[in-house]
């Protein structure tokens, strides 16, 4: 049996993105096992969803520490101390500072509820929704010394509807990122990934969708 990837889960909040990862794991579609949760918030729901899955947690509170350096060493050196390959970021509430890049060159990634390099930052799906973008979704990328400005490695669209506020797009593209978040995680596990500079190449290649989408339908095609 092929070793396992070990991932160290950064979460704030209620941990929907930690469950469906550690779902994939235990039906067997996600070759990883997450060594550690770790969060910053002592309320996280994301500490209960992994003590029933008997996944080890940790909370390192932020607000003991006086200095962002301090506090970025603590969870860096628990990661270590729990071996992790891999670094995922599931609704951390804290920027990454060069500490963790340092420590996890090209081993730390995120998701985000927008179609990266667009609405980047807080409040994304308000965001398109006020530009008035036709499509929005997710984006699994790694983290840089940026904020949501890394390398991307796979993306789910999601149509804007008439009707849609920031809450019902916001839910249909969670749908998206419980999807996409296990599959590039699982890309990393089968060793098919590498960054050239802002490229992510996958090997061997992943089939992609020609058909174009567009929004609203046209009658023209």
């Amino acid at each position: 049996m092929s070793k396992l990837l070990r991932i160290g889960v950064l979460a704030s909040g209620g941990g929907t993105n930690l469950q469906a990862i550690i779902d994939r794991c235990q039906d067997g579609h996600l070759a990883a096992e997450i060594a550690v949760v770790i969060t910053n918030n002592p309320g996280a729901g994301a500490l209960d969803r992994a003590a029933k899955a008997n996944i080890p947690t940790l909370c390192i509170n932020h607000r003991d520490f006086s200095h962002r350096e301090d506090f970025d060493n603590a969870v860096v050196s628990a990661l270590q101390k729990a071996e992790v390959d891999l670094v995922v970021l599931a609704g951390f509430m804290r920027i990454i500072t060069q500490t963790f890049i340092d420590a996890f060159p090209d081993r730390v990634i995120n998701i985000h509820p927008a179609l990266l390099p667009a609405f980047p930052g807080l409040h994304v799906q308000q965001q398109a929704l006020d530009y008035g973008a036709r499509f929005s979704g997710c984006t699994v990328h790694f983290v840089d010394g940026g904020v949501d400005t890394g390398p991307i490695i796979i993306q789910a669209v999601v149509p804007i509807l008439p009707d849609d506020s920031a809450d019902s797009l916001s839910a249909r593209i969670l749908e998206q990122e419980h999807c996409i978040y296990p599959q590039a995680i699982q890309l990393i596990a089968e060793d098919r990934v590498r960054v050239a500079g802002r490229q992510v190449v996958i090997t061997p290649a992943c089939p992609a969708e020609a058909t174009a989408l567009v929004n609203p339908a046209t009658s023209l095609q």
